[in-house]
């Protein structure tokens, strides 16, 4: 599943073309996908302008000048690909449509954008503006990990007396909103501790060293576009380049790329995800 850095390369690339653009048509060419759509969406829709197009999480979220905001989760497979670009980012002309098109936004611009989602487990919804916060997908959220509320102080009160391994713990959305299993694999690597640590057994010290480290992992794949291990697409059709800087997820077996390091990486399944590290690094 997309994690924060697919989903705002996402939204970085949608924003040129989406943001102060009207949504001039809408086809909505099946009843659901992971949810049923709201009712109405294509005449909700059409006609609105984008005010804003932002992101919470693992979710994209457009605020539209009706006082309703647009959310849209990418789920597994989900892709959300521009044509017609007029700014000549993107493909000048539209693809043939494929099966698995199932909602394709005509901006005002001459932009298209098509939400292909082959396994259907994305998902899109409109809601109030003036309450987004509350929608059940979002009401549990914890701080963004790029946002200023996601700070030291907040880490150390939140894993303080937590019995569960650290690795999950940096999973829960209600402690940190949009990490995922590569970029928690990834950031216990830099921080050189062991994703079977009990997250209430580390010192204040590790616990703040997380805050910085999980920013500069996080800001490391957003540059390069994110991963693409599967499905991901950036906005252009493009691939996400960060799976080529992986130290230890999919890895298992090769040498750790820590300097002076001869361990292996090894895999270890925790609440049933995959977890990567190097058993003589992290402690």
């Amino acid at each position: 599943m997309p994690e924060l850095p697919e989903v705002e390369t996402v939204r970085r690339g949608l924003a040129p073309v989406m943001e102060g653009q009207m949504i001039a048509h809408v086809a909505v060419n099946r009843p659901d996908l992971r949810w049923p759509f709201p009712p109405d969406m294509a005449a909700r829709l059409v006609g609105q302008r984008v005010l804003a197009l932002r992101r919470r999480s693992k979710y994209i979220l457009a605020d539209l000048t009706s006082g309703e905001t647009l959310l849209i989760h990418l789920g597994m497979s989900g892709r959300m690909l521009v044509s017609g670009d007029p700014l000549g980012q993107f493909t000048h002309t539209h693809p043939t449509p494929e099966k698995h098109d199932h909602v394709v936004l005509d901006m005002e611009g001459g932009a298209r954008i098509t939400f292909n989602d082959p396994r259907r487990f994305g998902a899109m919804d409109l809601m109030l503006t003036a309450t987004a916060e509350a929608h059940p997908l979002l009401a549990k959220l914890g701080p963004e990990p790029l946002g200023n509320d996601f700070n030291e102080p907040y880490l150390i009160a939140a894993l303080s007396g937590r019995n569960t391994p650290l690795k999950s713990a940096l999973l829960d959305q209600r402690i940190v909103a949009g990490l995922g299993n590569i970029y928690v694999c990834e950031t216990l690597f830099r921080a050189r501790i062991s994703p079977l640590r009990r997250a209430g057994d580390l010192s204040t010290k590790q616990a703040a060293s997380l805050v910085p480290i999980i920013r500069e992992v996080l800001g490391d794949a957003i540059i390069a576009g994110g991963s693409s291990l599967r499905d991901f697409r950036q906005a252009d059709g493009e691939l996400g380049y960060f799976q080529h800087s992986f130290d230890v997820y999919g890895r298992e077996g090769e040498i750790c790329r820590s300097t002076g390091c001869k361990g292996h990486i090894a895999r270890i399944t925790q609440s049933g995800r995959s977890s990567f590290y190097c058993p003589r690094c992290q402690r």
